[in-house]
């Protein structure tokens, strides 16, 4: 479960984040390859030092190689 109560689909644009409202969405862009995808805030996180967000799969996947395991990523919210 996420912290806005619905079941974690690693297949649904999402991501979490430590302090935007739940339902935030917000534009990442991996700067290295200039692909962007929009992602719902839905869950609390990432708690490892360092990071901002932490993506779905699927949103991962869309912007960058799920191989790699973190990328540097710029973010933009667009509605809080």
């Amino acid at each position: 479960m996420t912290a806005s109560g619905e079941r974690f689909n690693p297949s649904a644009l999402t991501a979490a984040h430590k302090s935007l409202p739940l339902g935030s969405k917000v534009r990442v862009i991996n700067p290295s390859n200039g692909k962007a995808v929009v992602v719902r805030i839905n869950d609390r996180g990432p708690y490892t030092g360092g990071r901002c967000l932490d993506l779905s799969e699927a949103a991962f996947s869309t912007i960058g190689d799920t191989n790699a395991g973190v990328m540097t990523v710029k973010y933009q919210v667009l509605a809080g």
